[in-house]
């Protein structure tokens, strides 16, 4: 099908009262990054460009799209939104529930590069006609506020060169933090300006250096601190972090929630670090993980996610 041909047919199964399912799987989970932008600029029906420059679903056609179909709908509308938007609304959704989901939060904030994130709040801004630093202040009345809003507005150095006295140095801060069995690691503000100032490849020396110091990996011991954790992990090993919430989520007993992040994780993690994360995940289970896909999801949502993760090999 010409790539002229496979706009339209899409755009008709977008627009009808049914739903193409084998059109999403076998032509929009084959698209990269360029050719999905490339769509949204020619469909003006169904994004606008926003004032900040990234096109947006038009809000009616979400909707529509909802009552259409199920599990396979969030993962075809988050695929296709434009990255910014896409990382807009996970912000939200986050934080509108009754308990606001910190992983999400979290794995957003750490897990793009500072351009991205820049976006992301651009969109946000635009979408909810507030900004994100000042919802999560209003959302979370817990000691996680502070460190959550220095991550999600952080511009991080993204070049090659790291200090690695200066890594060394601040490895020791954690181990002394540690130590001190009286510190509330969470709002201690030497560790929140280190995890959301230094770079990640900062952070890597610095996780390097604490295990020659104490033997054991930083965010082993930060168990009884899981914030703290998972912002480790996200910013120093982030195909382990999300290979942990795939096993997680690809099980026949968990619920709603836990599934939907397999949905999360494989669509925005595909045009990134998917071929990592399925190395990864062999790696420490034992198993591929489209083995995985296949022994647990069903339908055309498992063969969209199939497709999806296949780009990567």
């Amino acid at each position: 099908m010409s790539e002229a041909n496979a706009y339209a047919a899409l755009t008709k199964a977008f627009s009808g009262l049914g739903v193409d399912e084998n059109l999403f799987i076998s032509t929009l989970g084959k698209w990269n990054r360029h050719q999905r932008e490339i769509y949204r600029v020619s469909t003006p029906g169904f994004f606008k460009e926003d004032e900040r420059q990234f096109q947006r679903w038009n809000d009616h056609h979400i909707l529509q799209l909802r009552q259409e179909f199920l599990r396979l709908k969030d993962a075809v509308v988050i695929y296709t939104m434009h990255p910014w938007e896409r990382d807009g609304r996970l912000f939200k959704e986050a934080l509108l529930l009754k308990v606001p989901q910190l992983n999400v939060l979290i794995e957003t904030a750490c897990t793009r590069s500072s351009e991205e994130l820049l976006g992301a709040r651009r969109a946000y801004h635009s979408l909810f006609d507030h900004s994100i630093e000042e919802d999560i202040a209003h959302r979370l009345q817990n000691p996680e506020r502070k460190l959550l809003v220095a991550l999600v507005t952080s511009h991080r150095y993204e070049g090659p060169r790291v200090n690695d006295d200066l890594a060394k140095a601040e490895a020791k801060v954690f181990v002394n933090a540690l130590k001190d069995a009286k510190k509330n690691l969470i709002e201690d503000e030497e560790i929140v300006r280190i995890l959301s100032h230094r770079s990640k490849l900062h952070l890597k020396a610095l996780y390097s250096h604490y295990k020659e110091m104490t033997g054991n990996y930083l965010d082993e011991d930060l168990d009884g601190e899981l914030t703290l954790k998972q912002v480790v992990q996200c910013l120093c090993s982030p195909q382990a972090y999300f290979s942990n919430i795939l096993i997680a989520s690809l099980r026949l007993d968990v619920d709603e929630s836990a599934k939907d992040s397999a949905t999360r994780v494989i669509v925005t993690r595909a045009d990134v670090d998917m071929k990592q994360i399925k190395e990864e995940f062999h790696t420490k289970y034992g198993t591929t993980l489209p083995a995985k896909i296949e022994e647990v999801a069903n339908g055309s949502y498992k063969d969209f996610l199939l497709t999806i993760i296949s780009k990567s090999d």
